[in-house]
């Protein structure tokens, strides 16, 4: 159960104000009870005709003005009206301030201390930042104000965020040094060959050093393209596009790597849709979706693509009937680099990034992509474009 925090307004205002309030109350209630200890005690030692005539009085004390004061000197002292600040009520207030406030300090301090200690806890925690702990949480006190309790919630949030970040540019550093480092190894190694005249330098020994820089260029494309996407400076041309004619566009294209690899396809869609989005990046998408079902789908098999529209979206399912990938890898296949399993290499033409690519154009799209397994076994990627931009 979530515990409700005061505002900082309320938390400052209901202490000061309970320590203020309560520090005048306490030295009041001190005074009255001076006050009431003496006359109860004067009253008591009266003799009751005094002590009734007194009263009378005290009720109308202008009927015997002189016979009150005397009475009142008489048991109260002569100096109990004295105006002077030397009288005893006088001293009585100084030493109820006096004794009070050690009181007043210790509790403003007690109070405070939520406060105090919460900053405290982020201060240590925002040092451990700035030492390169970037998942350094700040422990949450809880009865301090709402604002701060959201803003250590907010840091946490934050740190958790960043240490999850260097995590992963650690290990994308890692794959694209791999990555970068494998074609150009083979590409250096083949030439060198032909310069010692271990390989002859033939039209078929060239072909596979430009192989290897072909890939080479398309991984760096690549890599920019994401860049770009993750500065959110991934440029789009949204343009009126018909997507039926575009998967169809597609589909014809691709059918000789299809019929090459003994694959066949289907499309299924309600109905034609029109969207505007940007023609040439929806169709890499369509293109790197295309290439995954026949790399890693089944010899001979078929894959389908179901468009249809649910409320404000456009769905495209693209669905194989291949081995599938494990389920823990659903929530990370979109990071780049990512491999469900060893024969996803480059060695079958995948470099992990395509559908980090393919992430990023529907990101931009106002979209996004997600991955399932479906009971019939294979893999769904299943697409979702906004209606309307």
């Amino acid at each position: 159960m979530k515990k409700n925090h005061q505002t900082l307004w309320q938390w400052m205002c209901i202490r000061i104000l309970t320590l203020a309030i309560g520090t005048v109350i306490l030295i009041a209630f001190c005074m009255w009870l001076r006050f009431a200890v003496q006359y109860t005690w004067i009253t008591q030692h009266m003799p009751p005709d005094v002590f009734r005539e007194f009263l009378a009085l005290r009720q109308h004390p202008e009927t015997d003005l002189a016979r009150f004061h005397e009475i009142v000197d008489t048991w109260w002292g002569v100096r109990f009206s004295d105006p002077s600040v030397s009288s005893s009520d006088w001293i009585t207030v100084g030493i109820l301030v006096l004794v009070t406030i050690p009181f007043i300090v210790y509790f403003g301090l007690r109070n405070a201390r939520p406060l105090s200690k919460q900053f405290g806890h982020l201060k240590r925690a925002a040092e451990a930042v700035t030492m390169g702990q970037f998942g350094a949480q700040a422990e949450r006190v809880d009865n301090a104000p709402a604002e701060l309790v959201d803003f250590s919630q907010d840091f946490n949030a934050m740190t958790r965020q960043l240490a999850l970040y260097e995590k992963e540019l650690r290990e994308s550093h890692v794959a694209m040094a791999h990555e970068l480092r494998s074609p150009l190894t083979a590409a250096i190694g083949r030439l060198q060959g032909m310069l010692d005249g271990v390989f002859t330098t033939e039209p078929r020994q060239l072909q596979m050093v430009m192989n290897q820089l072909g890939y080479l260029s398309r991984l760096i494309n690549d890599l920019h393209m994401l860049s770009l996407a993750d500065a959110g400076q991934l440029r789009m041309d949204f343009v009126p596009a018909n997507l039926c004619e575009l998967i169809q566009e597609r589909l014809h294209g691709f059918s000789p790597i299809m019929d090459e690899a003994g694959v066949r396809a289907e499309f299924k869609y309600e109905k034609k849709t029109i969207l505007h989005v940007d023609p040439l990046r929806v169709g890499q998408v369509l293109t790197i979706l295309m290439e995954n079902a026949v790399r890693y789908g089944r010899q001979g098999g078929t894959f389908r693509i179901d468009m249809r529209v649910e409320k404000e979206w456009c769905l495209i399912d693209f669905s194989d009937d291949g081995p599938g990938v494990p389920e823990e890898f659903l929530s990370t296949m979109f990071e780049r680099f990512k491999r469900g399993e060893t024969s996803r290499s480059r060695h079958s033409g995948g470099s992990g990034l395509g559908l980090s690519i393919a992430k990023a154009i529907c990101v931009a799209h106002g979209g996004r992509i997600s991955a399932h397994l479906p009971p019939q076994g294979g893999l769904l990627i299943r697409l979702h474009f906004p209606l309307s931009r």
